[in-house]
């Protein structure tokens, strides 16, 4: 048995040695190292030796065993290292050829203005409100003093989808639902937002844009509340030497009502004016359908196109460029400062 048994370890030696992949190498551990293997079946011939042969022949077994698992492990190593430099050959990378270009985006130059205005007045105390584009007529019109045939609608050529639902004309029904969740306390909010009127698009107008309004109410808030929070949003827009001027105007919601025009310096060095707003006092009406007592209770509110603060901020001369998607014009604004 002996020599059975040296014969099996040069033949497995042999084997080893001449081994070309790891496949290999697993054939041949399972074929000499399992349980079934011709080594592990000369252990149990130890009860046909004598008794004194038994410990010398156990301790050959294992020694054999012992040499070929070490010579599959030295094998083993030096195909693994082998295989791991074809591999690291196959997927070689030249680091002299140009790198791979990715287009980094960045923010629309609307919602920049609109971040921008919300970091203000937040600043100032306010809140951010939010509500459905989808709005009833209840909010979008009669909480704001329009009745069903009041004249002013046709002002706000609508979307409707049925009687009482359709695309909000203004951000203002925001106002209204946050004016009913507050039930009667002082409240001081901006709502930002898409807005949908029908209309014909062109270079200054289009079917959809995006409005800024803002409302405070609260005991003894006075016109002149509001011409500060005016003035301190617009020097913050377009710079610290701008000003204001009020012009009397009509909206159903306020009265006062004011449009709210910012000065500009011409050519010739005088001084010009742009309208961008308006404002004015909240209505009795309004305070009271909106749970207010008009005597104890004033307010303020303004609304602003954000297209339009746009337009003047980065000298656009068409609407319509916000919304085509062109890259070319939307990469100009990375970085702009807000």
């Amino acid at each position: 048995m002996k020599e059975q048994l040296m014969t099996l370890k040069d033949k497995a030696l042999l084997q080893i040695k001449e081994a070309k992949s790891l496949s290999d190498i697993e054939e041949i551990r399972i074929l000499y190292l399992s349980k079934k293997s011709d080594i592990s079946t000369m252990m149990s011939k130890l009860r046909d030796l004598p008794q004194e042969e038994r410990p010398a022949f156990g301790a050959l077994v294992n020694q054999v065993k012992t040499l070929i698992e070490q010579a599959i492990y030295e094998k083993k190593s030096v195909l693994e290292e082998e295989a791991l430099k074809v591999l690291l050959q196959a997927e070689k990378i030249d680091v002299t050829l140009p790198g791979y270009q990715f287009y980094q985006g960045q923010i629309h130059p609307l919602n920049q203005v609109i971040e921008d205005v919300e970091d203000l007045f937040i600043g100032l105390g306010y809140e951010v409100a939010d509500g459905p584009e989808l709005e009833n007529d209840h909010y979008n019109f009669e909480m704001m003093n329009l009745d069903k045939d009041h004249p002013a609608r046709a002002m706000q050529d609508s979307f409707y989808v049925d009687e009482n639902t359709l695309l909000r004309t203004h951000t203002s029904p925001v106002q209204a639902r946050t004016m009913l969740e507050k039930k009667g306390k002082p409240l001081r909010i901006i709502c930002p937002g898409k807005v949908y009127r029908r209309d014909d698009d062109d270079p200054t107008h289009s079917h959809q844009f995006m409005q800024i309004e803002g409302l405070v109410i609260d005991e003894k808030i006075t016109f002149a509340n509001l011409k500060d929070a005016l003035l301190t949003m617009v020097r913050h827009l377009f710079g610290p030497e701008r000003t204001i001027r009020l012009r009397p105007s009509y909206f159903p919601f306020t009265e006062p009502s004011v449009e709210v025009d910012v000065s500009y310096q011409k050519k010739d060095g005088s001084t010009g004016w742009i309208e961008v707003l308006g404002a004015g006092q909240v209505h009795p009406n309004v305070l009271r359908m909106g749970g207010y007592d008009p005597e104890k209770y004033q307010g303020f509110a303004f609304g602003i196109g954000v297209e339009r603060i746009a337009i003047l901020k980065y000298a656009i001369d068409d609407i319509r460029h916000f919304y085509t998607n062109d890259i070319r014009f939307l990469s100009q604004f990375k970085g702009v400062n807000r």
